[in-house]
């Protein structure tokens, strides 16, 4: 499966936060690389999103939009700096 760039997440993630997520820079638990969401890998399918790093392929965050809610996990992200 192809992947798009982190711009695509611009949206999902507009709805939980109030800023321009694609410049939110995060910091990779599997590798340490630190950058900016636009330039991740995301997969998208019918529930939601899954963000990988550019560098080492690890999972940085999920979002799945449940019934009622939607459900974000950044279990592959150490720090996630939004600006103000």
């Amino acid at each position: 499966m192809t992947h798009l760039d982190g711009n695509v997440l611009a949206g999902p993630l507009s709805e939980l936060f109030n800023a321009d997520m694609t410049e939110a820079v995060g910091r990779c638990l599997g590798c340490g690389d630190e950058s900016a969401l636009a330039l991740a890998m995301v997969y998208p399918d019918e529930m939601g999103f899954v963000a990988r790093c550019r560098q080492c392929g690890e999972v940085l965050l999920t979002i799945v939009h449940g019934p009622g809610d939607v459900r974000v996990e950044m279990r592959g992200i150490g720090v996630l700096k939004v600006p103000e």
